[in-house]
């Protein structure tokens, strides 16, 4: 990478992830982390508090990405979008494994109610395989190809679709740009820097390896969240971006 990125666009490129179990617990988070602007609320989470959550982290001024990982028959899938825009999320994801028609419904889903309620239309991403998988794993459920060949069969397919954002591992950023072009929004979880342990990721990457290879986003949870001082881990990542760039 070789633009210069100005510190405040290096930090909207980090997406805190909520990853607790109640409304409590999110707040001290939102509140340790100032300078952090994206939070990814999860289906625990959401499951636990419903809506009223995107509406907390809305109140503090920050942006929603909302990880629910939508797979169902498209008409329920889109109405289900239609229910997740009205409080304001920026970010919502579903299986790409859903299908190509899911996703279209989703996306026109999406366009209707951003119109009908005067919101900003969000940025749908298409879930392709799982951090948490490995190839033995994606055979134990029937798939014969490995991450990388499902994830860009997935990614292609949310493309057709007209989704304009994928979420995938950092280990397949370059065969996606290289595939698909530039204009596609690359979110990746899986995301340890070097000081912080992998934990239950497998497919893992530092923030400034996946900045290089051209991630749009990165989701970073508990070498954050659970550090003993969250804005000093979060200034840390930020500060070894910028000297990447």
């Amino acid at each position: 990478m070789t633009a210069k990125l100005a510190s405040q666009d290096i930090k909207e490129k980090i997406i805190i992830a909520l990853d607790v179990k109640n409304q409590s617990e999110a707040r001290k988070i939102l509140e340790s982390l100032p300078e952090a602007r994206i939070f990814k609320v999860g289906l625990e989470l959401f499951t636990a508090e419903g809506p009223a959550m995107i509406e907390l982290v809305r109140n503090y001024g920050r942006q929603v990405f909302l990880d629910l990982k939508l797979h169902d028959i498209p008409n329920t899938v889109a109405g289900a979008v239609r229910a997740a825009l009205r409080p304001g999320v920026s970010m919502l994801t579903l299986h790409t494994s859903g299908g190509k028609e899911m996703m279209s419904r989703a996306i026109e889903s999406a366009r209707e109610e951003s119109e009908k309620s005067n919101l900003d239309l969000p940025l749908l991403l298409g879930v392709t395989v799982l951090t948490s998988l490995k190839d033995k794993d994606l055979e134990e459920i029937g798939f014969s190809s490995g991450s990388q060949a499902q994830v860009l069969r997935l990614a292609r397919l949310a493309w057709q679709a007209g989704l304009k954002g994928v979420v995938c591992s950092p280990q397949e950023i370059e065969l996606l740009r290289t595939e698909l072009g530039p204009e596609l929004k690359i979110i990746t979880p899986g995301i340890r820097p070097a000081w912080a342990e992998a934990q239950d990721q497998k497919r893992i990457m530092t923030p400034a390896e996946a900045l290089i290879k051209g991630a749009d986003y990165m989701v970073i949870g508990r070498p954050i969240t659970q550090a003993v001082s969250p804005a000093e881990a979060f200034a840390r990542i930020v500060e070894e971006l910028e000297a990447t760039v």
